[in-house]
């Protein structure tokens, strides 16, 4: 299947999780297999025409038949979440994407996962894998309210379940203490982080403290953090070159690179405007990148090779896409 193809699933349950969050079973209509995937993979889901959000898929990678969202329905909603509670039922189709997977799990002798909200769903996926394979893990799940913990059925009957901790701030005897569980762990061990930002930057900070090696701080967002408040000094113009056929575009201070290709006829796929989710990931030829997104590390940012051009921008005269 081609990458930027799309495939009409049907939507063959329905389930109500937590509160305001719901998980929808995907299958193929005509009873075929799905293509693979692996734990921490996302799908886009066109919930609506001009409306395409990223979801993690929630079941085990083995599973060729069915795929599994959660879906939590965000208060400050852009129409995503919403659509999907209000307007998806059993029986929908939707037109979604093949997966991909800008979170892999990366073998390791020892594995900590750590979520918060409704960042449990790609890390249950991983909980799934690492439960069939000779590895030691452990999933600290974090949620404000125990009525907001989906999964919590689903985690109580697994294999794996010994290996969960569920902390929840209703819940006494459940508290949560990252730095303590980072300074007990082993230098060779591998973590994963998903939730809200401040959840993000709290464990990404007690695992710099413990002295975890930043290649081994694994991290997806679901929603951009908040912006430092600060004098910025305003942003230039410059000047984006298609390398396939040599037209230029300029891009105005106020102006997206995204948007100023759109304007001339140049659709890049997009979603969050916000560099966070990774679909517009472009590679860059030539010229000096600013990078100000939320998905790549800074080993990927190091390689000057690849931006995400619905926020990022350009520090000299030029840059050269590889488009």
């Amino acid at each position: 299947m081609q990458q930027n193809a799309l495939m009409t699933v049907r939507v063959t349950e329905r389930r109500a999780e937590a509160d305001d969050i719901c998980t929808f079973e995907l299958r193929d209509p005509d009873g075929g297999l799905l293509p693979p995937f692996g734990a921490g993979a996302h799908i886009d889901v066109h919930v609506a025409p001009g409306l395409t959000r990223q979801y993690s898929l929630c079941n085990a990678p083995c599973e060729r038949e069915r795929y599994l969202i959660g879906v939590l329905r965000e208060s400050a909603s852009r129409g995503g979440s919403r659509g999907m509670h209000d307007d998806v039922k059993q029986g929908s189709l939707l037109r979604i994407s093949a997966p991909r997977n800008h979170f892999p799990l990366v073998a390791a002798r020892k594995t900590l996962l750590f979520a918060g909200g409704i960042g449990i769903t790609p890390l249950i996926s991983m909980a799934e894998q690492l439960s069939s394979e000779p590895s030691e893990f452990a999933l600290h799940y974090c949620v404000r309210s125990l009525s907001r913990a989906a999964f919590h059925d689903r985690i109580a009957a697994a294999r794996y379940r010994q290996s969960v901790s569920l902390h929840a701030d209703d819940a006494p005897g459940t508290r949560f203490d990252a730095a303590a569980i980072l300074a007990a762990a082993d230098p060779d061990t591998h973590l994963y982080v998903c939730g809200p930002a401040g959840f993000v930057a709290h464990i990404t900070g007690a695992a710099r403290d413990a002295g975890l090696p930043a290649e081994q701080v694994h991290v997806e967002y679901f929603a951009p953090p908040a912006l430092s408040v600060g004098p910025r000094a305003p942003d230039a113009g410059f000047e984006v070159r298609i390398a396939s056929s040599g037209r230029r575009f300029p891009v105005g201070a106020g102006q997206s690179i995204v948007e100023a290709l759109a304007d001339g006829g140049v659709d890049i796929p997009v979603s969050c405007k916000e560099g966070v989710c990774g679909t517009c990931l472009t590679r860059v030829l030539d010229g000096e990148i600013e990078h100000r997104d939320y998905y790549l590390s800074e080993t990927e940012r190091a390689r000057h090779d690849q931006f995400l051009p619905c926020c990022s921008r350009a520090k000299s005269a030029v840059l050269v896409l590889d488009l």
